[in-house]
């Protein structure tokens, strides 16, 4: 993608998605690069995949209302964009999308405004309650109908004070409707009196009543308590104040703050979760229920129940996107990760599934062969040869840059491994890199000297490296097994759609006997895969 090389992108992409189709991020690429290839219905079809597999991303979002704003389906944008801000609020590439579709959907084909052709419009009216009793008269209807299908129109209509309030509430301006306009102008011989603007004065606090006063007080005397580590004078405080006054829910989570000082981590759930019940039922700031479920999510940390700690911290960023929230929520996933590794950890089962991938490729069965050995990867990942065989099955599907990753694995773990180098050297002569070929072979004659197939490896490499392409051609076309494959119709076919289609080697390789060909034109340097 970064080099402009869209199509190979998109085989690539592919090639990833296939390996691993629970990728979201795979999807999301691929769409990108579709965007890009101007196949916006494959770019859609991928972004929407890319939401199922994990509707929290709000990129996958913004992936799939783009694909929708190139297909003009704006509206549709707009809903996309909402849905990803429900799921990450805080999005700025959302947020100005969204903004941009909305202008988009909202203008008819004379590129008028149609406020009328916002989505869900009775929805929205109908939650106003500026516009609700509207919606009780026939004509009302009958004129908001009007105004979307002639949106030209409202010109006729801005006397009517209906349609002022219904613009304001689309438009999500605050306050009523505006005055209706003047009809006549103020005589000339009036001079308007200059009045200065009166000064803004500071909103009215809402009063409190003596027992929510003397709850405060209370809290404070606990908040100096807790400040001072007397815990049980605090909770002593807390609880006189909470009797006082039972809808103030910052006292409940103070309590469960003092729980959790003391370590007494069940009490503080406990004291959570009453809070969070109390503050629901007083509307209470988001950002007091999202730090009730951050402490929750602190209490199961502490208890060992990482599970659990990581819900309750993804339901507090749900209510609001605190960072030390956010950073948690990556390092507990971090170490979920490690977890679940650890224990899916087993050498004897690593080897009972490598033994399956050695039975599925002396059957030619590959792609079998390769699951094979994926599952004892992630049973032993620190096994050099299980990374060999891998690499072997990824060469004869002709995935040699999968093949290539996996021999460097191998030599990573194992640097004394010959059979990692000796496969990386054919994997390199495969990919036309024959200095890093040779290395390979001479680094494998560095641990064996006497290896005769290292030696036949570096001889070939060193071969391909100096040989006149034209002449390699000619000398493979006296082989008459090389004769006879070039002479075969359907291997002609497949050669041509392969130079058309990159992509289309893999179907071929699941017919054992076309992979054999192939590898043997390979071999002889009549083909090449990158």
């Amino acid at each position: 993608m970064s080099a402009g090389n869209v199509s190979e992108a998109v085989t690539l992409y592919s090639s990833a998605i296939d390996l691993d189709p629970s990728n979201h991020v795979f999807f999301s690429n691929r769409s990108a690069a579709y965007c890009k290839l101007e196949d916006f219905q494959k770019a859609l079809e991928d972004a929407e995949e890319c939401t199922k597999l994990k509707p929290s991303w709000g990129k996958g979002w913004v992936r799939k209302a783009t694909a929708l704003e190139f297909q003009a389906n704006f509206a549709e944008a707009v809903e996309a964009y909402d849905e990803g801000l429900k799921v990450d609020p805080d999005n700025k590439q959302l947020k100005d999308g969204r903004g941009n579709a909305m202008r988009n959907a909202t203008k008819n084909e004379k590129g008028f405004p149609n406020m009328f052709g916002f989505p869900d419009l009775w929805g929205k009216l109908e939650k106003d309650p500026r516009t609700r009793d509207f919606l009780k008269q026939p004509d009302y209807k009958d004129l908001i109908k009007t105004l979307q299908d002639n949106p030209n129109d409202i010109v006729k209509y801005l006397a009517d004070p209906r349609v002022m309030t219904t613009l304001q509430v689309l438009m999500g301006m605050e306050g009523g409707a505006p005055p209706p306009p003047q009809t006549s102008r103020p005589p000339k011989s009036a001079t308007p009196t200059r009045q200065e603007p009166p000064k803004p004065s500071e909103p009215p606090k809402p009063s409190l009543t003596p027992e929510q006063d003397d709850a405060l007080k209370l809290k404070d005397l606990g908040n100096a308590a807790y400040k001072s580590k007397n815990f049980e004078e605090a909770l002593k405080q807390y609880t006189a104040s909470f009797s006082k006054d039972s809808t103030n829910m910052s006292v409940l989570t103070n309590m469960a703050a003092v729980y959790f000082e003391q370590e007494n981590y069940d009490a503080c759930i406990q004291k959570c979760e009453e809070a969070i019940e109390m503050g629901r039922e007083n509307r209470a700031d988001f950002k007091l229920i999202a730090k009730a479920f951050a402490r929750m999510g602190s209490a199961f940390m502490k208890k060992g129940e990482n599970k659990d700690a990581l819900k309750f911290f993804q339901k507090s960023l749900s209510e609001h996107r605190a960072p030390d929230v956010v950073k948690k929520v990556a390092q507990l996933e971090q170490l979920l990760k490690k977890e679940a590794e650890k224990a899916y950890y087993d050498p004897d089962k690593a080897e009972e599934e490598r033994t399956k991938g050695n039975d599925f490729y002396t059957k030619g069965d590959f792609p079998s062969a390769v699951k094979g050995y994926t599952e004892a990867i992630r049973r032993n990942p620190n096994d050099a040869k299980i990374y060999s065989n891998r690499a072997a099955a990824y060469s004869k599907l002709m995935e040699f840059n999968l093949a290539l990753k996996d021999c460097d694995n191998c030599i990573s773990l194992d640097p004394a491994f010959i059979k990692g180098y000796i496969r990386r050297g054919h994997v390199c002569i495969a990919l036309k890199n024959t200095s890093k070929a040779m290395d390979s072979f001479q680094k494998a004659l560095d641990i064996d000297p006497q290896s005769s197939e290292a030696m036949e490896g570096y001889r070939k490499a060193n071969q391909a490296g100096t040989a006149d392409p034209e002449a390699v051609r000619q000398r493979a076309m006296q082989d008459p097994e090389i004769q006879n494959i070039m002479r075969d119709p359907a291997m002609q076919m497949i050669l041509e759609q392969m130079q058309r289609e990159p992509g289309s080697v893999r179907d071929h390789l699941r017919n054992p006997a076309v992979a054999m060909k192939l590898q043997k034109l390979i071999d002889s340097g009549l083909v090449s895969v990158r």
